[in-house]
């Protein structure tokens, strides 16, 4: 058995929306007649009249009122899968997109994020996730949508990317620690009390690297496993945190940051998505959404 004309719905919900066949056939570009036809094989389909003679005009019957709403979300929703894929209705667009992101980003970036989102898709959702690993496992099945980081060997080849902002990295003590005072040296560096943050694919290495060169180390008493931690734990005692710059911007007020004494390579974050997302056109509107974010929050951020 063949199938529902489904063009039908089409031509319902134009009679039901103009309560008029000259109207609907206006609407649709069709002549009175053919109008006239569409709606005799709509009668004959639903077994109900749907519109009906009051006067010089028609009006529809409680079968037809009780379908106006109905019919006309079916319409536009299947105009909205059948839109073209570089447009997207975004005041209409009903989705979760999940970040995952530094805890320092979420809280840097995030209420800049939020806010844009809120004003031109108020019915999507941002869920930030936190970051411990390279990972790329979860762009790939779809678990993940965007992830910023900097892009690594760990990072799978077919993933894409696209820089957001350079980094470095500063030390960070509490308000009134000593080391806040005088000329930052090597030596007054590595004889702090040092809180490292450790987990996979960060490249703190470098700034050891650096103080062995000149035969320093630095005292590691305590690890953790971000830089949110890294930071409260040295805002509420005498530890040293080491942390990016302008990833913590939001996390480091009230406390003192000072430039790193030994030389130390600055590094991009980058924006990753997987390849399967590039033509979504509600996730290339996030993407561009996120680099603006980035762009309005750190374009003025100052330096230690």
């Amino acid at each position: 058995m063949s199938g529902p004309d489904l063009n039908l719905l089409f031509t319902l919900d134009a009679l039901l929306q103009q309560g008029s066949v000259v109207g609907a056939g206006h609407k649709l570009g069709l002549s009175p007649s053919a109008m006239s036809r569409a709606l005799a094989r709509l009668r004959t389909v639903t077994g109900d009249p749907l519109l009906v003679r009051a006067g010089r005009g028609l009006v529809a019957t409680p079968r037809a009122e009780a379908m106006r709403e109905e019919v006309h979300r079916l319409v536009e929703d299947a105009r909205a899968v059948l839109r073209p894929a570089d447009t997207v209705d975004l005041y209409r667009l009903d989705r979760t997109f999940v970040l995952r992101t530094s805890d320092g980003f979420a809280e840097t970036i995030g209420p800049a994020l939020i806010q844009r989102v809120a004003e031109e898709a108020p019915r999507v959702r941002i869920r930030f996730i936190r970051k411990l690993d390279k990972d790329s496992t979860g762009l790939r099945d779809g678990a993940i949508d965007l992830e910023t980081g900097v892009v690594g060997t760990s990072i799978g080849p077919e993933v894409r990317a696209q820089a957001l902002f350079e980094d470095r990295y500063v030390g960070v003590v509490r308000a009134g620690h000593p080391l806040a005072k005088g000329r930052m040296t090597a030596q007054r560096y590595a004889e702090g009390r040092h809180v490292l943050v450790t987990r996979q694919g960060l490249g703190l290495g470098a700034i050891d690297e650096a103080l062995e060169t000149i035969g320093l180390a630095r005292t590691i008493v305590t690890t953790v496993d971000g830089f949110a931690a890294a930071l409260a734990l040295a805002r509420g005692s005498d530890l040293v945190s080491t942390v990016p710059e302008r990833h913590t911007l939001g996390l480091r007020d009230g406390m003192e940051t000072f430039a790193l004494p030994v030389e130390t390579d600055a590094f991009t974050i980058s924006l990753l998505w997987h390849p399967r997302m590039e033509g979504d056109a509600s996730h290339r509107w996030l993407r561009q959404l996120v680099r603006q974010a980035c762009d309005t929050v750190l374009r003025a951020a100052p330096g230690p």
